[in-house]
């Protein structure tokens, strides 16, 4: 049996390599604290799951979905598109749903890329846009994140000779790993680069709804003409905590809408009518409901910043997202500053190589313990002796 290539360009997906780490850490009965994966450890908005109950006994949400998704949800979705960003989507062409982002994120460069092509990503970035590149025989060119620069890519630093053979340029803001946040000022830099060059711009906007210290984030659609280039990528499970659920939405370009629907017309057969039914329920949240899930994750973030900055750390500014992103101690590479904290502390964090070339020298934190966990975090790096310094 003979796997294909480009299997063997792929590497060990991050998160699958952190899972493996764990089992094995508490195979050997360690107390381990996870603070890897950005899976919310809170449960689901109580009246969505009571809404999927009901979703679920009615006889006419159990055969197969419509492919771009339920006119109900589209709808549903554009109204709270036209609430929340005061922008105008088409329900009828200009959005389909999706089984999570990353099903989309992975499909869009099936639907765009060519052997040959090249696409602009985010370095230190999340995975699956390089790898999704790779994936459809095209080649990642790793757009820069630096701390000097807000963590935004310099579109000015872009090769011609890359621009002009790029298909599609990620960003995602508020930014994971980083935690970083944009204005409409760099979506409009963003939107007339895409333009000159014929270039698709995703942007992934998984973490739109949990910011701090007053940031709101915006829609590249607030842009004016962004639609004629730009798609945008929506998903339920950081809002809603609705990981496990797998929905959410890709809304802009008609054309590029009705492209990554064939490829899922192809691939998938849509997503469950009542888990959308009940996606539904998540838009009518009470708005007390997820702003104390962003206080949540503030007085979370506050804990570890303030027990860091006991260590030594100068902490990296953060308004948004469920991460923090820190330089690792000096003289130490991520993977060695992770296998100390695991080996030392039993707590495990990402290595900022993980993420791509430009996040070496950092690490991830994911804000999804309980505070008394997180402040243990920082007691058994005490105990350990890991300062930054």
């Amino acid at each position: 049996m003979q796997k294909s290539e480009r299997l063997n360009k792929i590497p060990p997906y991050l998160f699958a390599e952190i899972d493996k780490k764990i089992a094995a850490a508490k195979a050997k009965g360690i107390d381990v604290i996870s603070l890897g994966i950005g899976d919310p450890d809170k449960p689901t908005i109580p009246a969505v799951v009571k809404e999927m109950h009901n979703a679920i006994d009615n006889p006419k949400n159990h055969d197969y979905p419509p492919y771009e998704g339920t006119m109900d949800f589209r709808q549903a979705s554009v109204d709270w598109l036209k609430r929340r960003f005061n922008i105008d989507i088409d329900p009828k062409n200009e959005i389909i749903s999706n089984i999570g982002s990353k099903e989309a994120i992975a499909h869009v460069f099936l639907a765009f890329v060519d052997p040959g092509d090249y696409t602009l990503v985010p370095d230190p970035g999340y995975p699956v846009y390089k790898n999704g590149t790779i994936f459809a025989g095209g080649t990642p060119y790793s757009m820069p994140l630096l701390e000097e620069n807000g963590f935004l890519p310099d579109f000015d630093k872009i090769p011609e000779d890359i621009a002009k053979k790029s298909k599609i340029m990620f960003l995602n803001y508020p930014n994971n790993p980083t935690g970083a946040v944009c204005d409409l000022e760099f979506f409009k830099k963003a939107v007339d680069f895409c333009k000159k060059y014929d270039i698709l711009l995703c942007h992934d906007a998984a973490y739109c709804e949990i910011t701090f210290e007053g940031h709101v984030a915006p829609s590249v659609f607030q842009v004016e003409g962004a639609k004629d280039v730009a798609i945008e990528f929506y998903s339920h499970s950081k809002s809603y905590n609705m990981t496990g659920w797998r929905v959410g939405f890709v809304c802009g370009n008609k054309d590029a809408i009705q492209a990554l629907g064939t490829i899922k017309n192809n691939l998938d057969s849509g997503t469950f009518k009542a888990i959308q039914q009940a996606a539904i329920q998540a838009y009518t949240a009470p708005e007390e409901e997820t702003k104390t899930l962003v206080e949540m994750y503030k007085e979370r973030k506050d804990v570890l910043e303030n027990g860091l900055k006991e260590l030594g750390w100068e902490i990296i500014p953060n308004k948004g997202t469920i991460f923090l992103w820190e330089k690792c101690p000096k003289g130490m590479t991520s993977e060695e500053f992770a296998t100390l904290m695991l080996e030392k502390a039993a707590v495990v964090v990402p290595a900022g190589i993980g993420y791509g070339k430009y996040g070496e020298g950092y690490f991830r934190i994911a804000l999804t313990q309980e505070v008394d966990r997180l402040k243990e975090v920082i007691q058994r790096m005490k105990d350990a002796g890991i300062r930054y310094q």
